[in-house]
């Protein structure tokens, strides 16, 4: 969901709580997480008391920044079981402010409706180009470093224990709601763009969509192997 214009002075007021540095690290560390964190989990990892994260943690709550949802530790629960733990999740809630007022946003869905009236495809096979050559130059102002890349690109890479790479936000998400075919496959090029011109060459990127996670994987090749079926045996006669 989108801030409207109209909004900008509850958005500066919310954006300005990102500031405090401390605060700054509490919200880099939820928005990074690959699943809700408690008080002492944010705590721990920017190395302060709980009293004070919790603090700092309810304010990005206050502002929208974050959500909050409640749960009870695996295998506890009905009476006797205490009070749920208070859980901090990244908001999927949009905020922009533009001074003066801009619209990228309009621009993008013009040009995106325009490729999908493109009947010939001659205009799709331009843009999924051009995002494939974006995706070069982002690998290229790391130096390579995949990982960097896709943070620079928006996606919120996160790494699972199988080296499968997990893109945690999709940075078109408002535009992938309408044209959903468009940008998926603008997604897939940036994305094999940036693992192309990357030092990192035993991945590639696939199509697996999935909510609040952008459409493309990358996958490991040894996992990808391992996870693969069996080729089929010979034909029996």
């Amino acid at each position: 969901m989108s801030t409207p214009r109209s909004a900008a002075p509850a958005v500066l007021a919310a954006l300005s709580n990102l500031d405090d540095p401390l605060r700054r690290r509490l919200y880099d560390y939820v928005t990074e997480s690959d699943a809700p964190v408690s008080r002492e989990q944010a705590a721990a990892a920017v190395d302060v008391g709980r009293t004070l994260a919790a603090y700092h943690l309810d304010k990005l709550a206050d502002a929208d920044l974050v959500t909050v949802s409640y749960q009870r530790p695996a295998g506890r629960g009905g009476p006797g079981a205490g009070r749920p733990a208070k859980l901090y999740t990244r908001a999927t809630t949009e905020m922009t402010v533009s001074v003066p007022p801009r619209d990228y946003e309009l621009l993008a869905r013009l040009l995106v409706s325009s490729v999908e009236q493109d009947t010939s495809g001659a205009v799709r096979a331009a843009v999924n180009e051009a995002a494939l050559d974006a995706g070069k130059r982002a690998v290229a102002d790391t130096g390579g470093d995949l990982l960097a890349a896709l943070r620079g690109c928006g996606y919120l890479p996160h790494v699972d224990d199988d080296g499968r790479i997990d893109l945690r936000n999709c940075p078109f998400h408002h535009v992938a709601r309408d044209h959903l075919d468009v940008v998926c496959g603008l997604n897939l090029r940036l994305v094999e763009g940036a693992i192309g011109g990357s030092t990192q060459h035993d991945v590639h990127a696939e199509l697996d969509p999935r909510p609040d996670r952008c459409c493309v994987v990358v996958h490991h090749a040894a996992s990808a192997h391992a996870h693969s079926p069996p080729p089929p045996g010979p034909a029996r006669p």
